[in-house]
């Protein structure tokens, strides 16, 4: 799948600016599979007898599934031709996530470092993932590179020395 017209570039954001995303409601499936995929069976997540005897009082989701979901959701809102996600500055799990519910990825451009001399640039966003309720169940950091709108010059080609040197001063 390849980029958009609708995406935004590196050069359309400015630094302040804040979106949320649509929501997306956590499933059984989904968390049985992340276990599946991830191998963690921890009986927190899977086992509704062992739940009822924590402070949860039942099955949570996995903390790294709801942080995958939430980048899912933070391709949404913005949409951005994202080329690479670089780093994870801080990140806190500050509240349970149970199946059923909502939640949705809030994103703010705290930084822009333009690279490339243009072409892309690192984008340093706060992100909350926000449930139904309106509480932050986890927030960061994190810092993406993406795609900027100057391309690399086709006239700024520099001819070789042998080439260079083979030609006539005149």
């Amino acid at each position: 799948m390849s980029f958009t017209e609708n995406q935004l570039y590196f050069d359309d954001i400015e630094v302040g600016q804040e979106w949320v995303s649509p929501g997306r409601t956590v499933t059984e499936t989904d968390v049985v599979n992340f276990a599946g995929l991830s191998g963690d069976f921890n009986p927190i997540h899977m086992d509704y007898e062992f739940a009822k005897t924590t402070p949860f009082r039942r099955p949570i989701a996995h903390g790294l599934l709801i942080l995958s979901m939430g980048s899912g959701l933070g391709m949404q809102a913005p949409s951005m031709r994202t080329i690479a996600f670089l780093q994870v500055r801080e990140w806190n799990l500050k509240e349970p996530v149970y199946t059923g519910d909502t939640i949705h990825m809030r994103s703010k451009v705290l930084e822009k470092n333009p690279r490339g001399r243009g072409r892309r640039g690192e984008v340093v966003w706060q992100r909350a993932i926000i449930n139904q309720e309106g509480k932050i169940v986890q927030e960061g950091v994190i810092v993406t590179l993406t795609e900027g709108r100057r391309k690399p010059s086709e006239a700024a080609v520099i001819p070789d020395r042998q080439s260079a040197a083979a030609q006539p001063n005149g």
